[in-house]
């Protein structure tokens, strides 16, 4: 905020559920007062019911970078980063097919009958992941071992990316426990409990999902205690916060600096990092 406010640049979440309205407690979403002090996109995009890609989301989030001469990308869900910065492609996906490939009694039968190489880049043992290539691959015929072979793979791999840009990487640290621990209290505090039970049976497959939102809405409906929600929200964030750690420390191009309690070091160094 502070970084973007000075450079008079707006800021586009890659958080893939802030896009949804309703749900702001428990996704940490900007206030009213931060959105007026500084321009955000890909916020409150849809209805908690609906369904919004990682296709759509690339595409809403690239128009958006493209009608700026700069702009400060913060979050988020490291897929939703890449999507916008790298040349990552979706294929398409039909729901009646999906929904009948669901019924094959062997998928990685299947899979592997069509691309017997195709454990060299599915999970096999990952259904959904299965499903995902066979959907594919009678979508547009291509296979696992077919798409690996493609000209932007490479780039993928290698990390370059459609936009240049610079990256910086804030990380607690040890600290990391601690903080979600007050983190998830100051939800519970700022209504996080009757936000759940608001929207819970108004979410979508996707939204449904959300670290906290489940695990509140288990408690919700009886199937746990309060006290027990709230300790598994605070495990799930942990556990989402180390798998998104592991997930960008794999990108060379972000800059990890190093912690600092006080904002406005944090502000300097991040600063001079991104060369601002």
């Amino acid at each position: 905020m502070e970084l973007a406010d000075r450079r008079q640049a707006p800021i586009v979440s890659v958080d893939s559920m802030q896009i949804y309205r309703g749900m702001d407690i428990g996704t940490a979403k900007p206030t009213l007062e931060e959105q007026a002090r500084v321009t955000h996109f890909m916020i409150d995009l849809v209805e908690p019911e609906m369904e919004f890609s990682v296709a759509q989301f690339q595409a809403t989030a690239r128009e958006v970078v493209d009608r700026h001469e700069e702009v400060f990308i913060v979050g988020g869900s490291g897929l939703h980063f890449r999507s916008v910065v790298d040349p990552l492609d979706f294929p398409p996906t039909d729901q009646s097919l999906r929904e009948s490939l669901e019924n094959v009694e062997d998928p990685v039968g299947a899979l592997v009958g069509a691309d017997p190489g195709a454990s060299d880049f599915v999970d096999i043992k990952n259904r959904r992941r299965v499903l995902r290539a066979l959907e594919i691959f009678h979508l547009t015929g291509e296979t696992p071992t077919s798409r690996s072979h493609q000209p932007h793979r490479r780039r993928i791999e290698q990390y370059q990316p459609l936009y240049e840009f610079r990256a910086i990487g804030l990380d607690p640290g040890p600290a990391l426990g601690e903080r979600i621990s007050q983190r998830v209290a100051s939800m519970r505090e700022a209504g996080l409990w009757e936000e759940v039970s608001r929207l819970w049976h108004r979410l979508g497959r996707t939204a449904s999902g959300a670290v906290g939102y489940r695990q509140l809405a288990m408690a919700i409906e009886g199937e746990i205690s309060p006290d027990e929600g709230w300790a598994l929200t605070a495990r799930a964030t942990l556990a989402l916060a180390r798998r998104q750690r592991t997930y960008f420390r794999r990108d060379p191009r972000i800059d990890w600096q190093p912690w600092d309690d006080a904002l406005d070091r944090r502000v300097v160094g991040a600063a001079r990092a991104l060369g601002i």
